[in-house]
C-alpha cells in the first residue's frame, strides 16, 4: 500500500524582529492548518502540523526533507500552507511570468520563493505524488466578501513589501540566480508530479477570517467530511464556486502529472 505523509503550516503571525516591526497578525491560520491535518488523517495520511513559531524555514525546510528521505515510487506527500503570501522582483527572469516577481511563503523568519518551494519538491522521488493547497495571496491591496465587512486580506502590505526588499535586496538577488544557476545544472529533469490549488491568482489577494480563510472554509465544505465525489479538477471549480471573482482559486501543476493522477479523487492515498 502507499505511504501517504501531509505538513501542514499555519502562520498566525510572524516575527516582528525579522520583519522591521510588523507581525502580520492574522485569526485563522493556524486553525486552517489543524482542520487541514484532520482531514488528511481521515483520508489516511501521517500529518505533522507546524504552528506560527514553529514555521520557519528551518523548520517546515526540515520537515520536507524528512517527508522526501521516506516516501518512494507511488507515495504521496500533501502539504498545506496558510499564512500571509508575498512578491518580490525576479532578476533572473527564469519563470517567463509577465510580472516579472517571484512569488513567496511568508514564513515565520523571512519570505520563502516560489523556487525554493520548487527546489525542495525536486528532492523527492520522481515517483511521488505531491499535492499542495496555500491559502495565501500574492498581491497589495484589500478585499470585501459578499455581505461581509472588510476582511483581511493574507498579504505583506506594499510599503512594508518595499522596504524590506530593499533591505533584503542582496539576498533574494542572490537566491534567485543561484537557484536559476541549479535548475540549469540539473538539465531537463522535471522533478515530481505536483498539483496545487491555491486560494487565489498572483494578482489577488486571499481572505482571512473569524474561523477558517474563505479559501480554506470553500474547501473544507466542498470535501464535506470525505463526501466529495470527483476529481481534482472537479474539486478546484466546486471551491471556485464558493468564492467570489475577486478571488478566484488557481489549479496549478508542475513535473507533468498523468490523468490518472489528476483524475483520483482529492486526498487519495
Amino acid at each position: 500500500m502507499p505511504t501517504g505523509l501531509s505538513l501542514h503550516v499555519g502562520l498566525n503571525s510572524v516575527d516582528p524582529d525579522r520583519y522591521d516591526g510588523w507581525d502580520g497578525t492574522l485569526v485563522a491560520c493556524e486553525n486552517d492548518a489543524r482542520d487541514m491535518a484532520r482531514i488528511a488523517t481521515a483520508a489516511g495520511f501521517a500529518p505533522t502540523v507546524l504552528l506560527t513559531k514553529e514555521g520557519t524555514v528551518d523548520g517546515i525546510t526540515a520537515a520536507l526533507r524528512d517527508a522526501a528521505g521516506k516516501l518512494s515510487d507511488g507515495d504521496v506527500l500533501l502539504f498545506s500552507y496558510s499564512g500571509h503570501g508575498g512578491q518580490v522582483p525576479d532578476v533572473t527572469g527564469g519563470d517567463h511570468e509577465p510580472d516579472r516577481r517571484d512569488e513567496t511563503l511568508v514564513f515565520y523568519d523571512r519570505q520563502f520563493l516560489d523556487d525554493e518551494v520548487h527546489q525542495e519538491f525536486l528532492r523527492f522521488d520522481e515517483g511521488v505524488r505531491i499535492v499542495t493547497f496555500f491559502d495565501c495571496c500574492h498581491s497589495g491591496s484589500s478585499i470585501e466578501l459578499p455581505g461581509a465587512a472588510e476582511v483581511a486580506g493574507r498579504y505583506v502590505p506594499e510599503p512594508q513589501q518595499i522596504a524590506l526588499y530593499e533591505r533584503d535586496r542582496d539576498f533574494y538577488d542572490g537566491l534567485q540566480r543561484s537557484l536559476a544557476a541549479s535548475a540549469a545544472a540539473e538539465g531537463d529533469g522535471q522533478g515530481p508530479p505536483v498539483i496545487l490549488v491555491s486560494a487565489c491568482q498572483d494578482n489577488q489577494v486571499a481572505a482571512d477570517g473569524d474561523v477558517n480563510g474563505a479559501f480554506t472554509e470553500a474547501l473544507l465544505d466542498v470535501w464535506h467530511d470525505g463526501a466529495f465525489h470527483g476529481d481534482y479538477r472537479t474539486f478546484h471549480k466546486a471551491i471556485q464556486a464558493k468564492l467570489p471573482p475577486t478571488q478566484s482559486p488557481n489549479l496549478y501543476t508542475t513535473g507533468a502529472p498523468t490523468e490518472a493522477f489528476l483524475g483520483q479523487k482529492p486526498l487519495t492515498v
